[in-house]
């Protein structure tokens, strides 16, 4: 049974450079810089059937232009109980469209949907009894975040293995935008 996702592959040039903020954080599990990505559409563990399905489906989206994605900034989810170090990825209507239509498109193939809203973002780090205090501190020291911005001309459908942290992810199939 894969475990299967969207997103947007970040370029290994961003990779090096998001990588920078890797540390300074106890008791964080960060992503090794490969296996950054910004999902789109998490999927979850489904039957191979339900795989290909999905994998046909995304096939019939609407032809879109390449898309110019800026990273531009530090943050954090789980508020006072802090699960997740991530880059944020600047919100653009382009982005949040293709997000919406793989909603649609695998809501149309049978899958339930999404009860997260959309936030763009990479996840630099996993956090698990990690401090409220220590991740404002953390981030408060990274200062200056210049904004890394690169073009992505296509989205892949990712598959992982359960574990702890995620990856290795495998690119299951690739999807043009132009």
């Amino acid at each position: 049974m894969p475990r299967l996702f969207t997103g947007i592959e970040i370029p290994a040039e961003i990779g090096l450079a998001l990588s920078g903020f890797r540390g300074g954080l106890p008791g964080a599990r960060w992503v090794d810089p490969e296996n950054y990505h910004l999902t789109l559409r998490f999927i979850g563990d489904i039957d191979e059937r339900m795989a290909d399905d999905v994998t046909s489906i995304l096939g019939e989206r609407r032809q879109r232009a390449p898309l110019v994605i800026t990273i531009d900034g530090l943050d954090t989810f789980g508020g006072g109980k802090p699960r997740a170090v991530f880059a944020r990825v600047a919100g653009s209507g382009e982005l949040n469209e293709l997000q919406a239509e793989q909603e649609r498109l695998v809501r149309q193939a049978g899958l339930p949907p999404e009860t997260r809203r959309f936030t763009p973002h990479v996840t630099l780090a996993r956090l698990r009894n990690v401090s409220p205090g220590d991740v404002a501190d953390y981030i408060a020291t990274r200062g200056h975040f210049p904004k890394l911005t690169f073009t992505s001309d296509r989205f892949v459908l990712y598959s992982s293995r359960a574990s702890v942290g995620g990856g290795p992810y495998i690119v299951e199939a690739a999807y043009p935008l132009s």
